[in-house]
């Protein structure tokens, strides 16, 4: 399993008029959750696309537990539970606040695509490098 943490101050234009965090927003904090992980192994999606694949959203699930408040210093966990093998990616996320209170969770698929083609294609080979090392052997 592969995981990292992002943390993130919830600033007041992220709010309703109740000072609680929009839930339009979550999505965001999934992809700079996302976009974090991704770098603390070497990449950054534009160094994917470099690469000419590009990774489009195809499925969002959020559920809502806890509500996030203005000036939240919250944390937001990005998994990864299996090494993708083949066009498919799907990021896990938990969003706690500073009491370490679960107030969200949410899985995002992504497609590793062709740029040119726009056609589905495997994960690139150095990303998957990367990634190997933190699942049990079995899995790849």
């Amino acid at each position: 399993m592969y995981s990292t943490e992002t943390q993130i101050r919830i600033h007041y234009a992220l709010t309703d008029q109740m000072g609680i965090f929009y839930h339009g927003h979550y999505a965001q904090f999934y992809e700079i959750g996302r976009g974090e992980s991704i770098r603390v192994l070497g990449y950054t999606y534009k160094d994917i696309e470099a690469m000419g694949i590009i990774m489009p959203v195809v499925d969002i699930h959020s559920k809502f537990l806890r509500p996030a408040r203005y000036d939240d210093l919250i944390t937001v966990k990005t998994t990864l539970k299996e090494l993708p093998i083949q066009h498919k990616i799907i990021f896990h996320s938990e969003i706690y606040n500073e009491a370490d209170e679960l107030l969200n969770v949410g899985d995002v698929t992504l497609y590793f695509m062709d740029a040119k083609t726009m056609k589905r294609c495997n994960m690139p080979e150095a990303l998957k490098d990367k990634l190997q090392h933190y699942f049990p052997i079995n899995n790849y």
